[in-house]
C-alpha cells in the first residue's frame, strides 16, 4: 500500500485542499478558484486520509490570508519582484490584486514545476510569472536559481510558505546565507514553528509525512533570532493564534486553549506565542 504522503510535493496538494475548503465558505477570507482543480483526486484523498485532516484547516487558512495581506501591502510599497520558494500549487499571481509590471518567480522541484506549468497553461496571471525548476537542497542548483530569479530586481521579497519546517537547521541557515548574499533580496516572508508545535505535529502527522520523505524538522527555540547570524532580522511578526482570532478563524479548541494557557509554564506560553509568520529584513 502506497503511503498517504509520497513526497514533499504532496504536502502542496494537501494544503491546496484547505484553500479550496475556505473558498467555498460564504464568508471566505479569500477565493482560490484553482485550488481544488490543482489538488486533484490525490489532494482530496490526502485530506480525507490525514488524521483529523479537515478539522485542522484553520492554521493553513489563517496563514494564506495573512500572507496575502502582507504580500499585497509590500508590493504596493515598492516590491518589484516576488520570489516564491517551493511554490507548490500557490496561485497568488493569478488571484491577488497585483500590478502587471510585477515579476513573480516560482522555484520548485522539477516534477512539480512541470506539472503546474501544464496545469495552468490556459490560465492568465495578473503579473509576469516565471518558473524555475531547482532542488533548493542542492547548493549549486539553489544559488543558480536565486541568481536567475533575482537578476534585474531592485527590491525583491522572498516568500517561503510551508517550506522551512521540512528543512534541517543547517539547510535553513545555508538558504538564509545565500539569500542574504543577493543584494536584490530586501525582505523575506516566512512561517515559523516552535519546538512545542513541532512536537505536537510530530505526534499527530509525523509518521505520515516521514513516510513520504518529508519529516517535520525546523522549529528553532530562539525563534527569528536564528536568522540573525545569517543576514536577516525580524521586522514584523504575526502570531498564528492572534491572527486566527482577528480573522474569525479561531480553532475549535480555542476556549480550552485559553484555560490551559493560564496553567502553562511561562516558557510554553512564550513558545506558542512565537508560532506564526515573520517578515524579515536584511541585517
Amino acid at each position: 500500500m502506497s503511503p498517504l504522503i509520497e513526497n514533499v510535493s504532496d504536502t502542496a496538494r494537501w494544503v491546496a485542499m484547505y484553500r479550496a475548503q475556505e473558498s467555498s465558505r460564504p464568508d471566505a477570507l479569500f477565493h482560490d478558484p484553482y485550488a481544488e482543480r490543482l489538488a486533484g483526486e490525490r489532494g482530496r484523498a490526502i485530506l480525507a486520509g490525514m488524521p483529523d485532516g479537515k478539522r485542522w484547516g484553520w492554521p493553513m487558512v489563517v496563514r494564506t490570508a495573512t500572507f496575502d495581506r502582507l504580500i499585497e501591502r509590500e508590493v504596493a510599497a515598492g516590491v518589484d519582484c516576488v520570489l516564491n520558494l517551493a511554490a507548490g500549487l500557490d496561485m497568488r499571481p493569478y488571484r491577488l490584486k497585483l500590478p502587471a509590471s510585477l515579476r513573480w518567480v516560482e522555484v520548485d522541484l522539477p516534477a512539480m514545476t512541470a506539472e503546474k506549468q501544464a496545469a495552468v497553461a490556459n490560465d492568465t496571471p495578473k503579473c509576469r510569472v516565471t518558473r524555475v525548476a531547482a532542488d533548493l537542497a542542492d547548493t549549486a542548483a539553489r544559488r543558480a536559481a536565486l541568481a536567475q530569479a533575482l537578476d534585474g530586481a531592485q527590491r525583491a521579497m522572498v516568500v517561503s510558505e510551508g517550506l522551512l519546517i521540512y528543512l534541517t537547521p543547517s539547510n535553513v541557515a545555508a538558504l538564509a546565507s545565500d539569500l542574504a548574499a543577493r543584494p536584490e533580496a530586501k525582505l523575506w516572508l516566512t512561517d515559523i514553528a516552535a519546538p512545542i508545535l513541532l512536537q505536537w505535529m510530530a505526534r499527530r502527522w509525523g509518521r505520515v509525512v516521514a513516510q513520504g520523505g518529508a519529516p517535520f524538522q525546523f522549529a528553532p527555540a530562539e525563534g527569528t533570532r536564528f536568522f540573525e547570524p545569517h543576514g536577516w532580522k525580524e521586522r514584523e511578526f504575526v502570531a498564528t493564534m492572534e491572527a486566527a482570532v482577528s480573522l474569525n478563524r479561531k480553532p475549535p479548541f480555542y476556549t480550552f486553549y485559553q484555560l490551559l494557557a493560564r496553567l502553562m509554564p511561562r516558557t510554553q506560553r512564550e513558545q506558542w506565542g512565537r508560532v506564526g509568520y515573520a517578515l524579515l529584513e536584511r541585517v
